[in-house]
Formats: C-alpha cells, structure tokens, sequence
C-alpha cells in the first residue's frame, strides 16, 4: 500500500506597508522572520519595500508547477470582475492608491491582467546574479531589430510604469520614463543623448522631467550637455538578468514600434496608444481588456476609445472592437503591403 503524503500549500503572498511618521515612513511587514518596523528616508522608502519584497520571494522559491494562483485562491477578491482563471502563474506587484501598501503574489495571467495598480515582475528580476560559464560555441547569428521579445520587455515596462508613476502622468512623460527604465544601466543611472530627444520631439522639454522628478521616481543630475542624465529612484525593476542588451533592443522598438509605427510629428497620447497597441499585437491582430489597454497609456476608456479612432483614421488600424461583456477590446491591422503605402503616405 501507498502511503499519501499531503503537502502543506505554500502560500506565495508577501505584504508591506509603508506608515508616514515624522523622521520618515517605517517598513512593516507581518512576516514572522521580519524585525520590527524600520524607519527609512523618504526619498528610497518605495525602493526598499520593493526590494524588501523581492528578498522574500527568493527566499520562498518554489517549483513552476507548485505555485497558484493566490488571487483564486481568496475568491478572485482581487479584482472586479471574474473571467475565471487562465494562463501561466505570474508574480504580480499591486499597490494600494495611497502607495503606502505594497502586495507581491503568485497571480496566473487571467487575475492579474485584471487587477487595478498591478505590474507583472519578470521571473529573471528576482534571480540572484551569477557568472555565467565560458562558452566556446560560436556565437549565435544576429537576432532581429524587433520579436516578440521587445514587444513583451516593453509591455512589462508599460504595466510597471503604470503603477510607478500617478494616474495623471502625461503621455509624453510616460515615453519619456519608458526609454529611460530600458537604457538604464545596472546601476540605474541614464544618459539619453540630445539626438535621441530630438528625434522623439522631446528635447528642450524640461517639463517633462520636472514631471518625473515630482513624482519621485527619478532625479535629473545638473549640467549645461545636450544630453541629459539621470538617477532612477526605484532601482528593482532594473535587477534582471536578461540583461542591459535586451532592453537596449526593447527600447530601439520601442521607437518605432512596427508594425503600427507613426511619424514622431504626431502627438505623443497618439504615439503611447499606437505603442500599446503595437506591444499587444501578434500578427495581423490583438487583443486586451480595455481597463488594460487604458492603464497602459495612463487615459481612461472613453480617451482610450477615442485614440482608437485616430489610429484608424491614420490607417494604422483597419478597425477595432470592444466587447462590452468581457470588457475586451479587439482590433486588426491592415496588410504587410497595404501598411508600407501607408507609411509611405505619411
């Protein structure tokens, strides 16, 4: 006879708080093997919660086919509405609207692209480095200027600057933010040159740092260059070991993000939306839930529906659906060949 032996469930959920005071806001974590609250500067108190949270999730490492879904496992209380559960188990960062409650879970794709202030952490993020072995195979042909893989590095980086940075961030600055979390380097220092700027119509913008900077995410470093350099606050999502060179890739795509790529002359809500689009589209097609696709470009649906529309008008899209019972949105994109008159066109 068999013996049963029953596995006590793992449960891959991690919470912190962030609790104002005045000498600066105190980390909780109700974790037992975690010491009292510890007070942090004000400045990198979001950075430690989220390095904080990182150290338990490599602590608590568990095999793919152990982990669960944590959202189902609460009655998929963490989101509005249920669609069921589908798709690989993610680990999904939430934040509260306050920014004082931090939550890294176990989540399958399903839960977490329905949850509100949710960011999807790549696995490699939480990997600790190591050196890797010499390897005397021939080196690997080139790879495309563009594939799956940057379309996905820079939906991950969309979904994470959608919870980083206010509800109220300007298109442009999200662009802004968005080349520079992938040309950071490991230390999470940026240096875009003033050609780049340039040819995003953004040099001179000085705003739009100011925008950053106000938001805490980031801070400018003083200079009379051309180009501008910067310190990024919130140093975790930078922690990955795929690598500095995916994200360069991830970034030059991001540019122009074929195949619903405009013209850098028109306005930056258009050119974030056709971004969006272009990160969740496979083929000729794609998809998302509306809720999605508006917290990615930082609009609200209606905004969302109506950039939709400018997209179609300038024939990047051939047309687009939003099914109101699923809350999905669908669109198509026109023929390889009717797609290069059009860029040509334009």
């Amino acid at each position: 006879m068999r013996l049963s032996i029953t596995r006590e469930a793992v449960q891959r959920i991690w919470t912190v708080r962030l609790n104002p005071q005045a000498g600066g806001p105190l980390l909780a974590c109700p974790h037992p093997r975690c010491a009292a609250a510890t007070p942090l500067p004000a400045g990198s108190a979001r950075s430690a919660a989220l390095t904080h949270l990182a150290r338990h999730a490599r602590t608590d490492v568990l095999a793919p086919h152990l982990r669960t879904c944590q959202c189902r496992e609460r009655g998929c209380a963490w989101h509005r509405r249920h669609r069921g559960c589908a798709g690989p188990v993610l680990l999904a960062l939430t934040r509260d609207r306050s920014g004082r409650t931090w939550r890294l879970a176990d989540a399958c794709a399903a839960c977490a692209a329905a949850m509100s202030h949710t960011a999807v952490v790549p696995d490699t993020s939480l990997r600790p480095g190591r050196r890797c072995p010499v390897s005397r195979t021939p080196a690997a042909p080139p790879r495309p200027s563009h594939g799956p893989g940057e379309r996905m590095r820079v939906r991950e980086m969309l979904t994470y600057l959608a919870a980083a940075l206010p509800r109220f961030t300007s298109p442009a600055a999200r662009l802004l933010a968005l080349q520079c979390v992938l040309r950071a380097d490991d230390c999470a220092y940026v240096r875009l040159p003033g050609g780049l700027l340039r040819s995003m119509r953004l040099y001179g913008r000085r705003e739009l740092w100011e925008e950053l900077e106000h938001a805490g995410w980031l801070r400018c470093r003083a200079g009379r260059h051309r180009h501008v350099e910067a310190q990024l606050l919130d140093a975790g999502v930078l922690d990955q070991r795929a690598g500095r060179r995916m994200r360069a890739r991830a970034a030059q795509w991001a540019l122009r993000p074929i195949p619903v790529a405009l013209p850098a002359r028109w306005p930056p809500s258009v050119q974030l939306t056709a971004l969006a689009v272009a990160s969740c589209t496979s083929g000729e097609a794609g998809s998302a839930d509306m809720e999605v696709l508006a917290r990615l470009c930082g609009h609200s649906p209606h905004q969302t529906e109506e950039l939709l529309d400018r997209l179609v008008t300038t024939r990047m899209l051939t047309s687009w659906r939003y099914y109101r019972e699923t809350d999905e949105v669908s669109w198509h994109l026109p023929s390889p060949a009717k797609a290069g008159c059009t860029a040509g066109q334009q």
